[in-house]
C-alpha cells in the first residue's frame, strides 16, 4: 500500500451549551466532514488522501477547524461550502486556500488575540 500524500483532520468536537469556548460542531454532526469526503472521492483521491474526524484541535475560536498534513496548513472558520475549494485547490492542486488559512500567530499559541482568556 502506498503512503498517503495528505492527511486531513476535521475538528468534530462538541462542547456543552454555555461552555467557555465554542464548539466546531454544535449538533454533533459535521456536514463539512461529509462534504470533504464526497469531493475527495469525486476527485479520485482514494488511496492518496485520508480525511478523518478529529477531537479538539485547540483552535476553538477559529472553528470549524481543518488541518492538512504533511504541510501543516491550518484552516479556520471553514464552512461546508468551502469543501470543494479545499479539495480542488489544495488536495488536488497543491495550493493552500489562503483566504481560509489561520495566521501562524494563532496556531498553537496562547497569545492568539481571538482566544478567550482563561477564567
Amino acid at each position: 500500500m502506498a503512503l498517503l500524500e495528505r492527511h486531513v483532520f476535521v475538528c468534530h468536537n462538541t462542547r456543552p451549551e454555555g461552555a467557555p469556548r465554542p464548539s466546531c460542531t454544535a449538533d454533533g454532526k459535521s456536514e463539512l466532514f461529509t462534504q470533504l469526503q464526497q469531493f475527495a472521492k469525486a476527485a479520485n483521491l482514494g488511496g492518496k488522501v485520508r480525511i478523518n474526524k478529529a477531537g479538539c484541535l485547540d483552535q476553538c475560536e477559529h472553528g470549524p477547524t481543518v488541518v492538512v498534513y504533511p504541510e501543516a496548513v491550518w484552516y479556520g472558520a471553514v464552512k461546508p461550502e468551502d469543501a470543494e475549494e479545499i479539495v480542488s485547490e489544495h488536495l488536488v492542486g497543491g495550493r493552500p486556500v489562503e483566504r481560509l488559512r489561520l495566521a501562524e500567530t494563532c496556531v498553537n499559541t496562547k497569545e492568539c488575540p481571538h482566544r478567550q482568556p482563561a477564567s
